[in-house]
């Protein structure tokens, strides 16, 4: 069984299916093309281990014809884009100190919330 999304105008993901192989044909189409043309939108494959488009599509990423790669929406102004992988790195890297952090996007920089004990 293969995944699908659907894109927008704006190559953003609208919706995900499971459907067939993309090795299957339907009435001499590829998956693609086939699904594309039956809801009248862009149809590209996607899969949970990333042998498609370097990450599994979800509702709200955008396709990236180039990168041919499904971006997850930036989830901060400053994060920059890994096009090797395809997601958002912070601008200063996670301290690797066993404790926990979430992003200051004011500061730009680490907040300490809590030590794993």
């Amino acid at each position: 069984m293969a995944h699908y999304a659907f894109l927008d105008e704006n190559n953003i993901v609208t919706e995900v299916i499971s459907g067939i192989n993309e090795t299957d044909l339907i009435d001499g189409k590829n998956t693609e093309e086939w699904y594309g043309e039956f809801r009248g939108q862009v149809c590209k494959r996607t899969s949970y281990n990333g042998n498609y488009r370097k990450n599994y599509a979800g509702i709200g990423y955008r396709y990236d014809e180039g990168l041919d790669a499904f971006i997850p929406p930036k989830p901060y102004d400053s994060w920059i884009l890994n096009e090797d992988g395809c997601f958002w790195e912070a601008p200063v890297d996670y301290p690797e100190d066993n404790k926990i952090y979430s992003w200051n996007e004011e500061t730009l920089s680490w907040k300490l919330e809590e030590e794993i004990i």
